[in-house]
């Protein structure tokens, strides 16, 4: 546990689905790429940067009310003897929970849609865009963690677990990639599959507003925001207005929440 507890543990990890999944798509895309893919990414290569400094220097906090409810045993969690086994299984679907309801708020409150829509105004959803976070989105989402750590009482080697798996699947649902639809309804089942992500960076708002779920797909099915099916013939990513090169710099970008645009 303390190889994965270690930031550069995961660093690494993260490095190394990126590469593979960013190999993967250019094998077998499921769009075709333009020219200068490389140049259309660096906004979002930026953004992961943001992202994981962000995480480092908020991470005191996570520790912090995650070390403070393990020494003095406060939270739901406490009050049942619960195996390691199952109170890892639980910590991550709380934590998935909380994460559903912060994506959800993020759609439905104009503040939150300020910062969330630097995420969704990617034209070109693939593996970068699961790090394409504006740092405002990723303290919002941390809030939420802690939240759930305080309420659950969830130590902190499930909130790092937690991290890993999210950080992996959302890779892995951003992925650009072909997947045959068999396959697709086995993963979701259980998981967020790449299908059903896709479906939530539809321009069409209908579909912009469905499937939030992070890991879990549950979730949507149980709060009755589950899209099903996604004509990749029709599908459109990004938002309009947004389209032009300008407005897709890094340094647009993280303006971008305090600009009053439809």
């Amino acid at each position: 546990m303390s190889l994965l507890l270690s930031t550069q543990s995961r660093l690494l990890a993260l490095i190394i689905g990126s590469t593979v999944l960013w190999t993967i798509e250019s094998l077998l895309p499921l769009y075709r790429y333009e020219r200068h893919r490389l140049r259309r990414a660096l906004p979002n290569i930026g953004f992961t940067v943001l992202l994981v400094l962000t995480n480092l220097s908020l991470s005191f906090a996570t520790a912090g009310v995650a070390n403070l409810v393990m020494k003095r045993e406060i939270g739901l969690f406490y009050l049942f003897d619960i195996p390691h086994g199952l109170a890892a299984l639980f910590g991550v679907m709380a934590l998935d929970l909380f994460t559903y309801f912060a994506h959800l708020l993020m759609h439905k409150s104009w503040v939150g849609w300020q910062f969330h829509r630097v995420h969704h105004s990617d034209k070109e959803v693939n593996v970068t865009t699961a790090f394409r976070q504006h740092p405002g989105e990723t303290m919002w989402r941390i809030l939420w963690y802690v939240f759930a750590i305080a309420m659950f009482g969830i130590p902190l080697w499930i909130v790092v677990l937690y991290q890993v798996v999210s950080a992996l699947n959302a890779q892995l649902e951003h992925t650009n990639i072909i997947l045959f639809t068999p396959v697709d309804r086995l993963l979701r089942l259980v998981i967020v599959s790449p299908n059903m992500h896709k479906v939530h960076h539809s321009r069409d708002q209908s579909e912009t507003d469905s499937n939030y779920s992070n890991i879990f797909s549950i979730w949507d099915r149980i709060f009755g925001t589950y899209t099903a099916t996604v004509d990749f013939y029709e599908l459109r990513y990004g938002l309009n207005g947004f389209d032009d090169r300008e407005k897709q710099t890094l340094p647009a970008l993280l303006k971008l929440p305090f600009i009053n645009e439809t």
